[in-house]
């Protein structure tokens, strides 16, 4: 059985993946242990850590998994189903927007725990960034983030540019050939947030959609990092069923920064400013704070930058 398994799931990373020479080399180590017995008698839980960790020694992709499906999955929901259930709890995380605030000195905060897609959350997107639109500087909080969709990211970012002429991203598809370009929308609903500093808080698990705001921002030197390496998947990724319990998750395309000509996979993004993600917060907090004394001309802001400083 954990043969079939196993063959199954190489049929598919093979068929898939991105880097077909790194997925062939893969395979060829993999089915070598296959044949010695290495991966009998184990159960899928047991089986899909086994095949994550050998690929992962071969192809040091962190988007590349083989795992047990979901709960949803297991209990043979439609599409339709799943798609309904993951809007709802899509609505009720209020879109990965845990947090917006307000800060003393007019600093503002947003706590994003997941890249929403800006089809379904683009109104909670500008609604928060309206919310602090009026900051002397902001702080975008993105160290609890492990991912979401490439298109969300975009939304997010063109916020901090002027117009719809900064080319962001690409992302090349294996199975096409084609490149997607993604550059900063020329629209937006609400104010487009220029002019001020922006500070990303980063952690060991920033990832994937997360890291795409991160690195794309860097690129363009519209964004101060503050924090820890990130954890490195910059891969968009597809899941294959291998069983109705059972799922390979491959990744189908790359990222390709138009600064860097590169990305962000197995390396993370590294911050401007490195401290221990415990320390993140108050580090870019009193940066963001100092820019506040050195510009604002409000006595009741400045008041409030000076209290808030020590």
């Amino acid at each position: 059985m954990s043969a079939n398994l196993v063959e199954k799931a190489l049929e598919l990373l093979c068929g898939n993946y991105i880097f077909a020479d790194r997925a062939q080399e893969a395979a060829d180590g993999i089915r070598g242990r296959l044949a010695a017995g290495e991966h009998d008698r184990l159960d899928e839980e047991a089986l899909g850590r086994r095949l994550t960790a050998e690929l992962f020694e071969v192809c040091q992709d962190k988007h590349l998994r083989v795992r047990t499906r979901t709960e949803e999955m297991r209990e043979a929901l439609t599409e339709a189903e799943m798609e309904a259930v993951w809007r709802e709890q899509q609505r009720l995380t209020n879109y990965g927007i845990a947090r917006v605030e307000r800060l003393d000195g007019n600093v503002g905060l947003l706590d994003l725990r997941f890249v929403t897609a800006a089809g379904m959350g683009g109104r909670a997107i500008a609604a928060a960034m309206e919310l602090v639109s009026q900051t002397h500087a902001l702080i975008v909080d993105l160290r609890r983030n492990r991912g979401g969709f490439p298109d969300g990211a975009l939304f997010w970012m063109s916020y901090f540019f002027p117009d719809g002429e900064t080319h962001l991203n690409d992302i090349y598809e294996g199975a096409t050939g084609h490149t997607r370009q993604f550059w900063s929308h020329a629209w937006l609903p609400g104010e487009r947030y220029l002019d001020r500093p922006v500070y990303l808080l980063t952690s060991e698990s920033t990832f994937s959609g997360g890291e795409d705001i991160c690195y794309n921002l860097q690129a363009q030197g519209r964004a101060v990092l503050v924090g820890a390496t990130t954890k490195g998947g910059a891969h968009p990724t597809e899941a294959f069923p291998i069983t109705p319990t059972f799922e390979i998750t491959v990744p189908v395309a790359r990222s390709i920064n138009p600064v860097t000509g590169g990305n962000w996979e197995s390396t993370g993004v590294v911050p401007d400013v490195s401290v221990a993600t415990q320390e993140a917060f108050d580090v870019a907090y009193r940066m963001a704070l100092q820019h506040v004394l050195a510009s604002a001309t409000s006595p009741a802001v400045l008041a409030e930058a000076r209290a808030a400083l020590p």
